[in-house]
């Protein structure tokens, strides 16, 4: 078994010297084919996964987009200056994690688990899509320009991005299992806590009957989302179940300070996107969600609660959002149905806001 600070070798792509046999498999360094048969893996919680993220196809342009247009130019300043800054944000991460991606299933060695990290890659394909659509459809060309150069030009933004690439950065350079672990929890964050203030800012203008389009757009990327979260968090614990000499208490000392420092990020820069100025969404609101939310991701992937006075989810009519139909999203009993494609067009399900 490799140490911590040891190379990690690069999965081969032909390998006859592999093996078919489950009991020998590993998520890292294990003897794999790179033959994909999910009758017979070794991780039978990636072929639901996979069949769920399957499920989920859509495609952005079929959603209607015209009314936005008309309301955006009637949202307050303050409505404007977050959505811009709340989409330059969700462009700049969703679109690194297509190759990000890439990097972390060269070093993974169970073809179940890759495939599911190739579908997401398509799907994160589909969210920069559709910010892009959002984008041109909303907005006009100038304004468009202006976010996609946000990223560059912002401190609050670019601070925050650098936090994810540049543990995705080093692990690129310098393929070690620390720092495999570092990117894998990297993206676990990106999925379960960054856009969450982001999120909640498009549900609130939603409840305020606005931006329909973009709301329902927002709905689809959250439930593929909550996907890539359970794909991530299967792998957190499946990497620590398989190499405990890895996760000692340094490193698991490690690991909450990320979910500590994703949290601070997150809080920070949902106050400074809506500056106390959207209705329905205070800065104590942001904050104890975001809070609320890092307690659920830590014990998610055992570790220590965080932030013990807020366990309870304080906007909790955000479900009605961000579970499609009224329906939660677990990854293994539901199907949701909500997304159905027709000849004239899709059904989004219920679009309107749910009941205040």
């Amino acid at each position: 078994m490799s140490g911590i600070g040891d190379k990690m070798d690069h999965k081969k792509l032909f390998n006859p010297e592999g093996t078919r046999e489950r009991s020998e498999q590993r998520l890292v360094g294990g003897p794999s084919t790179n033959l994909l048969e999910f009758d017979n893996c070794k991780y039978t919680w990636a072929e639901p996964l996979y069949k769920k993220m399957r499920s989920f196809f859509w495609i952005p342009d079929e959603i209607p987009l015209v009314d936005d247009k008309k309301q955006y130019s009637t949202l307050t300043p303050e409505e404007q200056e977050a959505y811009k800054k709340t989409l330059s944000f969700l462009i700049f991460l969703d679109s690194i994690q297509i190759d990000n991606l890439g990097a972390v299933a060269s070093y993974i060695t169970a073809p179940e688990v890759t495939a599911c990290l190739k579908a997401q890659a398509f799907f994160e394909t589909i969210h920069a899509q559709s910010y892009d659509y959002l984008l041109t459809s909303v907005v006009d060309h100038i304004t468009r320009e202006a976010v996609y150069d946000l990223w560059r030009e912002d401190e609050h933004l670019a601070k925050r991005n650098r936090f994810i690439t540049d543990l995705y950065e080093k692990f690129i350079s310098e393929p070690t299992p620390h720092n495999f672990i570092m990117s894998c929890m990297a993206d676990f964050l990106l999925e379960g806590i960054y856009f969450y203030s982001g999120f909640a800012f498009f549900y609130t203008l939603g409840r305020q009957d606005k931006m329909g389009g973009t709301v329902s757009m927002i709905r689809l990327i959250q439930r593929d989302e909550n996907t890539h979260l359970a794909l991530f968090t299967h792998i957190m614990r499946t990497l620590r179940e398989e190499n405990p000499s890895w996760f000692d208490e340094s490193m698991l000392s490690e690991l909450s300070e990320m979910v500590r420092t994703a949290v601070e990020h997150e809080i920070s820069w949902g106050k400074y996107v809506t500056r106390n100025q959207i209705l329905g969404l205070s800065d104590q609101a942001i904050e104890a969600y975001i809070k609320y939310l890092g307690n659920v991701r830590s014990q998610a992937i055992d570790l220590p609660e965080l932030y013990p006075e807020f366990r309870t989810n304080p906007l909790s009519w955000i479900d009605s959002y961000s579970s499609m139909n009224s329906t939660k999203t677990d990854f293994f009993e539901r199907r949701v149905t909500n997304y159905t494609k027709t000849g004239t067009g899709i059904n989004l399900g219920r679009l309107k806001p749910p009941q205040k």
